[in-house]
């Protein structure tokens, strides 16, 4: 698809959980110090410190946004 952009692209996308249907409500849940914790939809293990790469909402629904988080003892504690 010409013009189609894929953030991250090739790198292993987590998904978060509660499943937020924007990026907005993300940052907002983040920044209420609300628990919001990744997942691995695959076989690979998911990181349980440092950045990840997010995207939502959940698969069978089209992902609509994506994000890098950083994640401390398996929490999100920070998305940009």
């Amino acid at each position: 698809m010409v013009g189609h952009y894929i953030p991250n692209k090739g790198k292993r996308n987590m998904y978060c959980s509660p499943n937020f249907t924007t990026k907005k409500a993300l940052k907002t849940a983040v920044a209420e110090k609300k628990e919001v914790t990744v997942f691995s939809p695959g076989p690979f293990p998911c990181p349980q410190n440092g950045k990840v790469s997010l995207e939502g909402p959940h698969y069978p629904q089209p992902h609509k946004w994506y994000a890098t988080a950083t994640v401390e003892n398996g929490r999100v504690v920070k998305v940009s």
